[in-house]
């Protein structure tokens, strides 16, 4: 049986201080979490995030945007549709917007359950909210793409 490789999606949790990675598998299949990045300044986010795009060969990003539990958009959602317009200027690649309410909650009590340390979980939430917004967002498009066929 022959493998057919997917281009691989990224996906980010954008925060003011971190950007929350993961990348899909080369089969498409699961999202697999990526260091995470300390922010310093747009060039310095940027060129960090093109050495990824390069290294995994990335074909598209999904960006986390946050919505408020109502649905309704904030300054916040306003602030990652302006970051995720500035990625597709940059890098000129698909960016997708994927409501990611409740996955730093959902990836708090992921890490809880498995016991780490406060210390260990707040190095990790953003890479584990990364993983479930790209995790959800291609569960989403395969369930789309089965209701289409």
């Amino acid at each position: 049986m022959a493998f057919s490789f997917h281009p691989r999606i990224l996906g980010l949790d954008v925060g003011s201080r971190t950007i929350g990675l993961a990348v899909s598998d080369p089969l498409g299949i699961t999202a697999q979490g990526l260091d995470t990045i300390r922010r310093k300044n747009k060039r310095a986010d940027l060129g960090k995030l093109a050495e990824i795009i390069r290294e995994y060969d990335v074909s598209e990003i999904v960006v986390g945007y946050p919505l408020r539990l109502s649905g309704a958009e904030g300054t916040q959602s306003e602030k990652m549709q302006l970051f995720a317009e500035e990625l597709r200027k940059h890098f000129k690649l698909p960016v997708h917007l994927w409501d990611e309410r409740l996955t730093s909650s959902q990836a708090n009590r992921i890490l809880r359950e498995a016991d780490l340390s406060i210390k260990k979980r707040a190095g990790a939430v953003d890479r584990m909210a990364a993983v479930l917004i790209l995790q959800s967002w291609m569960e989403a498009r395969e369930w789309t793409r089965g209701q289409l066929t």
